[in-house]
């Protein structure tokens, strides 16, 4: 794979435009969300925060003193103050108004790092998480990684047979996720889900010692995370040839699918993706079946804007990464989910997590 390289300063001078455009205008962002640090500053410390002022000279960094030598590694274009107490140290070099992300600074912190000395802080939304929505060159290709990793794992757990009867779902996702590492995945990108039988018709079922079956359904949503990255990617087998009703739900999923797919184009409103997708299983007469909504975001969070579903907002940007996982759920009998991540692109979507969606029988 091509070495990637991540122009952190970019990133702080497109969050920098931001403070000037809002209401009221800010001198200064104080960041505390461990992600939108990395994000901005590439450091991965359990302790971390980055001040991004109006002036590239004021940006700062803070963390403790267990992280001296990984804070210069990773990000020595910034200056870095080394303090515990990381939010305090950098407002206490910031002056005028100062923005905080509200979701991720607690009640408490706030009333701790208010005073009569402080600089005015202003709570902000979706700031960092905003500019995130759009991915460089750089991410999507450790997103292209995580995927193949995934797609490797799915292949080889299916070429060994260890999707069987006689296995139980927790033997089979462990297995998965052992192969994501053996394929070079730092972590996996969130628990695995293997669901058979009527445990697939359980949106987010989580792996029991339920024990395989000739006939089951086994739905496997799974994905690496790679540098940061995250892959997310569902396939549905089944045990044995088909039942007619399965191959009934798993054709309407599948077309589903590709509708939804088809429609992400750059500006595409996202709730009319959904429509185009749901529309589908809607006409084949699963609509109360189909439970959740199209899709989400990845990056460097599993599930992160824009939200593909009926109470998502908004337009699809040419760069986002998204997700596209329609499902059918048939209480007490099964169900199907297939999903793929996708980067939306001008001339078509392009599809990352590659594995075939024919339905496979095992």
């Amino acid at each position: 794979m091509p070495q990637t390289t991540t122009d952190h300063a970019r990133r702080r001078d497109a969050l920098r435009a931001a403070l000037a455009r809002h209401e009221p205008a800010l001198d200064a962002l104080l960041v505390t969300d461990l992600d939108n640090v990395r994000y901005l500053a590439g450091f991965t410390g359990s302790n971390g925060a980055v001040l991004i002022a109006a002036e590239p000279d004021g940006d700062a960094i803070a963390t403790d003193g267990r992280y001296l030598t990984q804070v210069a590694e990773q990000s020595g274009d910034l200056r870095a103050v080394i303090e515990r107490d990381v939010a305090k140290a950098l407002l206490a070099e910031a002056d005028g108004t100062v923005g905080f992300e509200a979701t991720a600074l607690s009640y408490a912190d706030h009333a701790r790092l208010s005073g009569d000395d402080a600089p005015v802080l202003v709570p902000t939304t979706r700031m960092v998480e905003t500019l995130r929505e759009v991915k460089d060159d750089g991410e999507i290709e450790l997103l292209r990684r995580a995927c193949a990793i995934s797609d490797q794992a799915l292949a080889a757990l299916v070429e060994e047979g260890a999707i069987r009867p006689g296995a139980t779902e927790t033997q089979v996702a462990r297995r998965l996720e052992n192969l994501m590492y053996e394929f070079g995945a730092e972590a996996v990108a969130f628990e695995t889900i293997v669901a058979a039988g009527p445990n697939s018709a359980i949106p987010h079922h989580r792996p029991t010692d339920a024990v395989l079956a000739a006939g089951d359904f086994v739905k496997i949503d799974f994905g690496a995370r790679f540098r940061g990255y995250h892959a997310d990617e569902t396939r549905t087998f089944v045990l044995g040839e088909p039942a007619a009703w399965q191959r009934e739900i798993y054709d309407v999923v599948r077309a589903a699918q590709t509708a939804g797919r088809e429609a992400l184009v750059p500006g595409a409103d996202v709730r009319a993706i959904d429509g185009a997708a749901r529309s589908v299983i809607e006409a084949a007469g699963y609509g109360e079946q189909f439970l959740h909504g199209l899709g989400h975001g990845v990056g460097v969070q599993i599930h992160e804007a824009p939200t593909l579903g009926k109470l998502g907002s908004g337009t699809l940007s040419d760069g986002a990464v998204v997700t596209v996982e329609p499902g059918v759920y048939l209480p007490g009998r099964g169900g199907v989910r297939i999903e793929d991540t996708l980067v939306v692109r001008v001339d078509g979507p392009e599809l990352l997590t590659r594995t075939t969606k024919d339905l496979i029988a095992l």
